[in-house]
């Protein structure tokens, strides 16, 4: 009686385990987004960084942020800044003191993905 029990537990144990294991590989380290909108979500957020710095060095030079067509003229962007990895990028400047960039997704493919943001604190956030 002892090892039918013994051996029920450890059924049940690797089971438990099995089923653990299962829901982690399943939604894995993304929780569950396919890899092509994981990849073009980190890319927009190396983009908002990109665009961040670029505010901070030319505010640096001019003394005040710029519109993302400035920034582009300027130099400062080495890629087209108003719409990437069907990304729109816009620029909110509150008298030249503070800057929030917001990427919007405007691909018909990428309904659902996320809203991305920067400011002048250079911290990436999902709105």
């Amino acid at each position: 009686m002892k090892k039918v029990a013994g051996l029920l537990g450890l059924v049940i144990a690797l089971g438990v385990g099995y089923y653990i294991f299962k829901a982690q590989m399943t939604t894995g380290p993304t929780g569950g987004a396919p890899p092509k909108e994981v990849i073009d979500v980190v890319g927009v957020k190396n983009d908002l960084l990109v665009i961040g710095q670029a505010e901070r060095m030319y505010l640096a030079s001019h003394g005040t942020y710029a519109s993302i067509d400035q920034l582009q003229q300027d130099g400062a962007l080495q890629f087209s800044g108003s719409d990437r990895r069907g990304y729109h990028y816009a620029a909110e400047l509150t008298g030249g003191e503070h800057f929030r960039i917001v990427a919007t997704p405007t691909d018909p493919a990428k309904e659902g993905w996320p809203t991305l943001a920067i400011d002048d604190t250079m911290q990436v956030a999902t709105q």
